[in-house]
């Protein structure tokens, strides 16, 4: 931990998303175990996901980014508010023009294109992981610049917590295509690919942060966002979706508890 602590905020922001892509990966190797997960489960996890993300859009990036306005030019809600809401709508605009397929959809979403179902449902679970990776970077940026509700260990809480969701995303793309025939090497291939966005995404919102230390309340309210508007739009949708309707709910209240203690134990 110490050499951690001493490491930059970016190669930390690497190194926090390269764990969240290990989980999707790891997620994603499930199957090699089996064909099949139970959709009363998956939609458990999913729901569980959404739980995460909610939790972790309020307690790692909306909390600290009001506390940070605090005492400046302008009312400490309004960066909150204005960055949130562009998370929002910079999620949407990407929505609208990525080609990308949802697990429970037979139409695609986007521009119209010709790639292939698998491309599709991989670039749907890769809209979830950037706002993700966005926020894990943003998170080791805050610390760096200073804010003093931001911590290492919180961003730490953050990275774990984003990890833990990332299993059932890489599960919710590789299981789908081991049961349509794909072999198991390319589903878990397919599914950890997916994933590969949020190192990316991560040491941009550090590096954004570092060059721009004034809008760091709106990065970490963006982040915030873009997270939320994937819950709402897809992870909670696609949960309840089978008709699991209690499992998804049971998923979201403890993903949202498993967050939440997290971020209030380490942070």
């Amino acid at each position: 931990m110490a050499v951690f602590m001493q490491l930059s905020p970016i190669v930390q922001a690497l190194i926090g998303t390269l764990f969240t892509w290990f989980m999707t990966a790891l997620g994603s190797a499930g199957v090699f175990l089996s064909k099949e997960v139970k959709p009363k489960v998956l939609d458990g996890m999913l729901g569980f996901a959404g739980g995460v993300m909610i939790a972790a859009s309020y307690w790692s990036l909306l909390a600290p980014a009001i506390e940070m306005a605090e005492g400046g030019s302008v009312p400490a809600w309004l960066p909150a508010a204005v960055g949130f809401l562009l998370g929002g709508v910079f999620l949407r605009l990407v929505d609208r023009l990525l080609p990308h397929l949802h697990r429970a959809d037979t139409q695609p979403e986007g521009i119209k294109t010709t790639w292939q179902r698998v491309t599709l449902l991989v670039l749907a679970i890769t809209l979830h992981n950037f706002p993700e990776g966005i926020a894990v970077g943003v998170a080791f940026g805050a610390v760096a610049a200073g804010l003093p509700s931001a911590t290492v260990a919180g961003a730490i809480a953050l990275a774990l917590g984003i990890g833990i969701q990332n299993f059932p995303e890489g599960l919710a793309v590789s299981m789908p295509l081991r049961r349509e025939g794909y072999p198991a090497w390319k589903s878990f291939w397919y599914g950890q690919l997916s994933g590969v966005v949020e190192p990316f995404a991560g040491v941009l919102g550090a590096a954004a942060v570092l060059v721009a230390r004034p809008i760091l309340p709106y990065a970490l309210a963006f982040a915030a966002g873009a997270m939320i508007f994937v819950v709402a739009e897809d992870l909670i949708p696609e949960s309840q979706n089978g008709g699991n309707t209690h499992q998804a709910t049971y998923g979201v209240m403890l993903g949202f508890t498993v967050m939440m203690v997290l971020d209030v134990a380490l942070g």
